[in-house]
């Protein structure tokens, strides 16, 4: 991995502040660019073309190639791990992801041991990538974090305040316990194999972190990505980890501490006051709403420069809360990178 420790990304993680942030934006490679939704169309279906390496590093570059981003995300998504575990998914234009609910029982039906196999075409992907990659261009690696990833295989589909798995856990603590722990460690593989096929750093997406009671977030948020943090620093001991607990309020103040991450994803609720408390202990990505990426003008160029203006002088890696929404504008996100790069 040294070799792309000169990446200015992999360099912010480890605490480097540059005068011009590095940028990379959450969900890059998307239905915003005409040329994915022409590269998906001919795919088939979406796992399709996450599992078809040609087709998935194709799209990884595409925002590269238009946009000059210092980084590359890998095209995935965080239900492959289900799917590698045994368990139905299928992506429904329109309404997105539809699983075969998960039962009590088969919690213990899972294939753990499938996983490294069924995802061997993601980590062709990852290797291919960063050949293809320009020189000082990072890439990403990421998976969901176990309780978002658990969400949808209880419910079967995104719901908006996830309470079957809520409910699911508060019922059967043990056996959730130990769902978590099969996602969590399922995970670990995977984001290895990652780095190992050539990701410099990796994210960890706990989308639905917000949702949770203070202790639920201690036993379902924290504790798993912990498990997993420190099980890919058992075989790879300078893994640089990204980790995004998406609304996880004040509870961002320990989550680096207690996760072990090397940088925090924040979402566009935090505030300044503790978005700055936050980076002097560490590296931070994030707080743009991606709404004022679709608003564009003005709305743009204030949140962009009130972040610079809040955060520029410290480790700051520039991204959005979340991830770009399918209407953005390309000229927005021509608008964005202009502003943070001042030309």
């Amino acid at each position: 991995m040294e070799k792309f420790r000169l990446n200015k990304i992999e360099q912010v993680l480890m605490g480097t502040t540059y005068d011009i942030p590095p940028i990379w934006l959450m969900r890059q490679a998307g239905r915003y660019l005409p040329e994915y939704r022409e590269v998906r169309k001919k795919a088939g279906s979406f796992l399709d073309l996450c599992y078809t390496p040609e087709l998935a590093i194709e799209v990884s570059l595409q925002p590269i190639e238009r946009f000059g981003f210092d980084a590359a995300i890998l095209f995935s998504d965080i239900l492959v791990i289900p799917d590698a575990l045994g368990r139905k998914v299928d992506f429904v234009e329109n309404r997105g992801p539809v699983l075969e609910p998960l039962s009590l029982s088969d919690i213990a039906k899972l294939r753990p041991e499938d996983v490294l196999s069924h995802l061997d075409p993601v980590f062709k992907t990852v290797s291919g990538l960063r050949e293809a990659l320009p020189a000082g261009t990072s890439l990403i690696g990421f998976c969901g974090a176990p309780w978002t990833v658990a969400t949808y295989m209880i419910a079967g589909h995104g719901t908006p305040d996830q309470a079957p798995a809520r409910q699911f856990a508060l019922e059967h603590p043990v056996e959730f316990g130990k769902l978590l722990e099969i996602i969590a460690d399922a995970s670990s593989e995977y984001l290895v194999a990652q780095l190992q096929a050539g990701a410099g750093a990796v994210q960890i997406f706990d989308s639905w972190a917000g949702v949770l009671e203070d202790d639920q977030f201690e036993k379902w948020c924290i504790k798993p990505v912990n498990r997993i943090v420190s099980q890919v620093r058992q075989k790879i001991a300078d893994a640089l980890v990204i980790g995004f607990p998406k609304g996880a309020g004040s509870r961002y103040d320990t989550y680096r501490q207690k996760t072990g991450v090397d940088g925090l994803g924040l979402d566009w609720s935090v505030s300044f006051d503790q978005a700055k408390k936050l980076q002097s202990e560490g590296s931070v990505q994030g707080l743009l709403d991606p709404v004022r990426l679709v608003a564009g003008g003005l709305a743009l160029d204030e949140g962009i420069d009130r972040i610079i203006e809040n955060l520029g002088s410290g480790s700051l890696i520039f991204n959005l809360g979340h991830g770009i929404t399918p209407q953005t504008p390309i000229a927005h996100v021509e608008q964005l990178i202009d502003r943070v790069r001042g030309r």
